[in-house]
């Protein structure tokens, strides 16, 4: 639908212009592109003859490439905030956009890259994250004309991606960071709350099958129930809300703000996880790795002791863990890449150009 892809268009530009401080005094203004991947299959064996991925790029093609992947719901853009981009592409940072060619994609189903809501909607491939992340190499090598990586780097489902990065293009990167993630298989908590909410949506009256005319009223509900019970950070909630009427007003505020989204596309997002595990590949993975979570990470808990068992099988793999506090953010914490620009720095500075 034209329509639909317009009001979806502006939403986005809306907020990659609001990150524009951000960048505005510190490094080269990000551009956006679109590349159409022709007959696209996925793992169902689906083909659509056309999908469009939309992308954001920092710094000149010839600069090292590096690829930052964003969580789910969100898109290249919501990257750009100055918790993250401000702390990493500016000069003499990290990942500094004069010497590195940064390259944010909008996943399959998310940001600008096709989804349900552009017309096919319920019908749309049940897409998972290994078809997303091959949507992420064919634009970074046939649209892009990347030939390898220096790094992959993301956050949360983005994390999650890069894990798979890791273990089906074992050669194609040098350096490796998941981000707010485990490298086994969804379970537990993390997975349990992700079906409460999807069938949450399935189960709205006013989803009406994906075939609705509006969208269904109780998407903000349903997402802020989800939010809350997985990220924040207890320290920080608590300090946000220490009374029964500061925890009504931080509802409050937030059910007021309008949904943005689309139901569809917010169900096809959360659902892609559901056959996540690269735990099979771990020792395929040749990169250096440095694994970073955080100690109240309420999707990934580091009591399981999942990343401390799995990583014993990753080649020259670091594990650095962050401590949780009144100002971290729990799930969240990644996101403010101040906490570990540094192990970021040691690791490009270490990790070897095969």
């Amino acid at each position: 639908m034209k329509s639909t892809r317009r009001i979806a268009s502006l939403f986005f530009s809306f907020l990659f212009c609001a990150s524009l401080p951000a960048f505005a005094a510190g490094y080269p203004a990000p551009v956006q592109g679109d590349w159409i991947a022709k007959d696209f299959r996925f793992h169902t064996g689906e083909v659509l003859p056309e999908v469009r991925l939309h992308y954001t790029t920092i710094g000149a093609p010839t600069g090292e490439p590096v690829l930052v992947l964003h969580g789910t719901g969100g898109s290249g853009a919501t990257m750009l905030g100055g918790d993250f981009a401000g702390e990493l592409f500016g000069p003499g940072q990290p990942l500094d956009a004069s010497r590195y060619y940064i390259i944010l994609p909008d996943a399959l189903g998310t940001g600008l890259s096709t989804r349900p809501s552009d017309g096919l909607r319920a019908k749309f491939p049940r897409y998972n994250y290994d078809d997303m992340v091959l949507g992420q190499y064919r634009l970074v090598t046939e649209g892009l004309g990347v030939k390898r990586l220096r790094l992959v780097l993301g956050n949360s489902m983005g994390g999650m991606q890069a894990w798979i990065w890791g273990t089906k293009y074992p050669s194609f990167m040098d350096a490796l960071v998941p981000m707010a993630c485990l490298p086994a298989a969804m379970s537990g908590r993390n997975w349990m709350l992700r079906r409460m909410l999807t069938q949450s949506i399935r189960n709205d009256p006013e989803w009406n099958g994906g075939n609705y005319a509006a969208q269904p009223k109780n998407m903000q509900a349903h997402l802020l129930y989800y939010g809350l019970a997985t990220i924040g950070g207890n320290q920080a909630l608590y300090k946000q809300a220490p009374s029964a009427e500061k925890g009504d007003a931080m509802i409050a505020a937030r059910l007021a703000q309008p949904f943005h989204g689309d139901a569809n596309d917010t169900l096809y997002q959360w659902e892609s996880s559901f056959d996540y595990d690269p735990s099979p590949g771990l020792e395929r993975i040749r990169a250096r790795v440095l694994a970073i979570n955080s100690s109240d990470d309420e999707r990934n808990p580091p009591e399981l002791g999942v990343m401390e068992r799995e990583l014993k099988r990753v080649p020259n793999a670091r594990y650095l863990l962050i401590p949780g506090g009144p100002d971290t953010r729990g799930h969240g914490t990644t996101g403010m890449a101040k906490l570990w620009k540094q192990d970021l720095a040691d690791l490009l500075q270490s990790a070897p150009r095969n």
